[in-house]
């Protein structure tokens, strides 16, 4: 196992990793952000090096107290050989089974060797899938072969105007974040609450205020360059309001060079279509998460 530090090695995996984009796309925005000035204190480990074949992100382990905080414990893996990185994946260096944690691959060929760790660790795993969509400009620029005739331009099929009497654009603060801690469907807990302030703190959001001066609509940005945890509240919902905010937050990164990307539940119709709408390039494999409990 090797840490890789200092911003020549870490530029270096940067740069590795576009060469297997789209599928490193959730490591190589972590790995991007890194890079940036690593606000959330991660880490990242291989197997050997330069020539890796499997990574893994992950926190510094100081940050990481709390044995059920999954949403911290969170690690991010890209593996060359998915179905040969159980040996690397098993070393309590790279992964400490011995907490409650979550696993984000766009990966799913992995749930085996997972499957394969939590059985010899004695713990349970819950696999989630999603659709994943790739942001327009992000493709263009880091993955053009995921472009074709087919795919939807950004500027394609929009909605009506929105109304900016009633609404107005604005940006999230910590004193919101147990609203939007109540609509995130991975979230409603004391825990995800906290990783939506250091969400909000860290990264740039984006919301609509409502006649009332608070957020009504909202989107957000995670550690590994995911566009997340967007939402509308029940009584405002079918105006296009997602659909605005979201145009606004992908307009506003793209200027800042962020790799964008969303992943969407795949019963979640109405924010599959707003995706869509927005041109985001649906990718031809899932977005995967794994939580992890010990026994």
């Amino acid at each position: 196992m090797l840490h890789l530090q200092g911003p020549q090695m870490l530029q270096l995996l940067e740069k590795s990793l576009l060469k297997h984009l789209p599928e490193s796309l959730k490591v190589y925005g972590t790995v991007f952000h890194i890079n940036q000035g690593n606000p959330f204190k991660l880490k990242a480990l291989v197997d050997k090096w330069p020539d890796f074949n499997t990574l893994v992100i992950r926190p510094e382990e100081q940050e990481m107290t709390d044995d059920l905080d999954h949403y911290t414990n969170t690690y991010q893996i890209y593996s060359k050989d998915p179905k040969n990185c159980q040996e690397f994946l098993s070393s309590p260096e790279v992964i400490n089974w011995k907490q409650h944690l979550q696993i984000q691959s766009l990966q799913a060929s992995l749930d085996k060797v997972i499957k394969n760790l939590v059985a010899i660790h004695s713990g349970q795993v819950k696999h989630t899938q999603c659709f994943l969509y790739m942001v327009h400009d992000t493709a263009k620029k880091l993955a053009p072969s995921m472009l074709d005739g087919k795919n939807a331009s950004p500027d394609g099929d929009k909605p009506k105007s929105l109304n900016q009497e009633l609404f107005k654009h604005s940006s999230l603060d910590i004193t919101h974040a147990a609203l939007v801690n109540k609509f995130w469907h991975f979230g409603g807990n004391e825990r995800s609450q906290r990783f939506i302030e250091r969400c909000i703190r860290t990264f740039p959001s984006f919301c609509l205020l409502g006649p009332e001066g608070t957020p009504v609509s909202w989107t957000m940005m995670d550690q590994t360059g995911e566009l997340r945890i967007g939402a509308t509240v029940p009584e405002y919902r079918g105006q296009s309001l997602l659909y605005h905010i979201a145009r606004c937050q992908i307009q506003t990164l793209g200027k800042l060079g962020f790799p964008m990307y969303a992943h969407v539940d795949k019963a979640n119709h109405i924010t599959q279509r707003v995706t869509l709408r927005l041109g985001n390039i649906p990718m031809p494999f899932d977005w995967n998460q794994w939580n992890y409990v010990p026994l």
